[in-house]
């Protein structure tokens, strides 16, 4: 426990026995949370040798920190700080301590208005029914045979350099099998130098905007639109402009009517399954932005998180595959795959672009989890992934079905949706429910749903919200409706 060094000085020069200076050391750092009541203590000899006394000075002090009550050594377990500690006067010490505890503000000043705010959350609570934003079922994840894949490549020799620091741009491994793996699926004829592998989707919208904007450029983005997204470009200081989403995607026709009045930077869309509309964008827009994106030499960034999950029909091939000109970054995640806590995503664009991307990276994160990238790549290669989403896919179709039934037979008066080619949400509309009282009766009653707050702009209240069915089974997805049909039953009638 090297820490006592830097918290026990011992005075050489002083009247104060050693032992009782190293019992008053002690009794001063728990008091002011340095040494934090619980806490396992090193054995004497341990302590002497750290603190360069004799092992007898430290029994002598441990002692009379027992006979005090500050400590207990409990048999068998060792020596720890008790969990209630003595209620002293907050006297001094010494003339030099006062007791002050750890800071509850910081010493400097710093701007606070600098990041925009974004709303952090913890990971859910137990006990309840939750209406997410569209994530997967973690319970269906395969994360027994991805920690054999981990234990696998740990023991063999030839993957032990992984430990070492290295692989900003994401292992060559997990870059070569994706790289053959977009190809086949996605038409993208590319190479591992065109990857870099990120943190999730989010860290590869962060990269790419920090890389293609300054302070003051001009971003297109749908309206409604990921909120995620938005608050990156505001944070690097963009100027947003909202183009409605309909029932083809973004309206390009408005793209091109904005593209004649501002020099746009950077076009900002998700082809499939739109957040939070769930729209897909039509074959005819896609190409039309292309064009717009090269006549004006305008950045895409194709965020293609759910590219996947497609239920009635094949998914339209990215942008990326049709662009020739280089003006398409795309965005991909392996987290919908997975589980959201595999944080694994990639970026797809030219090679000159990812060096630079990969630059900005390391500055930020250093590298990834190497074992984990090549466990992944592993668990492409020999079938699971691709099995594990067939399964999925076919699991999630089943509960859309019968989520999008259940909205219709209980609260088809409430609410108006279309039911999603693809994803894992339904967006849903409440015309004339308080959406936020709704919220937080429901959460009284066992069940998280989102206010709707979210995606709302200055000039537009949706009253709306994405309602994520593929992560509850159907006897769950029964249950949650039940409630939400209650409350706003309760609240608003006519139920």
């Amino acid at each position: 426990m090297q820490l006592l060094t830097e918290l026990i000085k011992i005075d050489p020069r002083s009247a104060t026995p050693v032992y009782l200076q190293i019992s008053q050391a002690f009794i001063q750092n728990i008091r002011e949370g340095r040494l934090r009541q619980g806490l396992k203590l090193p054995g004497t000899r341990e302590a002497a040798a750290l603190l360069g006394v004799n092992r007898m000075t430290v029994v002598a002090a441990y002692q009379e920190l027992e006979a005090q009550g500050w400590i207990e050594t409990l048999l068998r377990r060792g020596t720890f700080i008790k969990a209630v500690v003595p209620v002293l006067s907050p006297s001094r010490l010494s003339r030099h301590a006062e007791p002050t505890g750890f800071a509850e503000h910081t010493g400097f000043t710093f701007d606070r208005k600098k990041i925009v705010g974004v709303t952090t959350s913890d990971f859910p609570p137990t006990g309840k029914l939750i209406f997410n934003d569209g994530f997967p079922d973690i319970r269906l994840a395969p994360v027994d045979l991805l920690g054999t894949a981990i234990r696998r490549l740990s023991q063999s020799a030839a993957t032990r350099k992984y430990l070492w620091y290295g692989g900003a741009q994401g292992t060559l491994p997990l870059r070569q099998t994706l790289a053959e793996l977009l190809c086949d699926t996605r038409g993208l004829a590319i190479n591992p130098d065109a990857i870099l592998i990120t943190k999730g989707a989010q860290m590869g919208i962060f990269l790419a905007a920090s890389v293609i904007l300054k302070p003051g450029d001009d971003v297109v983005v749908g309206a409604p639109g990921y909120d995620m997204a938005e608050l990156t470009f505001r944070q690097l200081g963009a100027t947003l402009h909202r183009i409605p989403v309909d029932d083809e995607g973004i309206d390009t026709q408005q793209v091109e009517a904005l593209c004649k009045r501002r020099a746009i930077r950077l076009l900002y869309v998700i082809p499939h399954h739109h957040n939070p509309t769930t729209v897909t964008l039509s074959p005819a827009r896609r190409m039309h932005l292309l064009h717009l994106a090269a006549k004006y030499k305008f950045a895409i960034l194709e965020d293609d998180y759910d590219y996947d999950f497609h239920y009635d029909s094949k998914p339209i091939m990215p942008m990326a595959s049709h662009d020739g000109k280089g003006n398409v970054v795309y965005i991909g995640t392996l987290t919908k795959t997975f589980a959201p806590s595999v944080r694994l995503g990639f970026m797809v664009a030219p090679p000159d672009f990812i060096r630079t991307a990969t630059s900005l990276r390391k500055m930020i994160d250093t590298q990834g989890d190497s074992f984990v990238e090549n466990a992944i790549a592993d668990l492409y290669k020999d079938g699971t992934i691709g099995r594990h989403i067939k399964k999925s896919v076919k699991l999630y179709k089943e509960r859309r079905d019968h989520f999008c039934d259940l909205l219709q037979t209980a609260l088809g008066q409430h609410v108006s949706f279309r039911v999603p080619s693809g994803g894992m949400s339904v967006w849903t509309r409440f015309p004339g429910i308080d959406l936020k009282e709704v919220s937080k009766q429901a959460f009284e009653k066992g069940l998280i749903i989102n206010d709707g707050t979210t995606y709302d702009t200055d000039k537009v209240k949706y009253n709306a919200v994405r309602l994520g069915f593929a992560s509850l089974n159907e006897k769950e997805q029964d249950r949650a409706v039940g409630i939400l049909k209650g409350v706003i039953g309760a609240t608003h009638g006519g139920m």
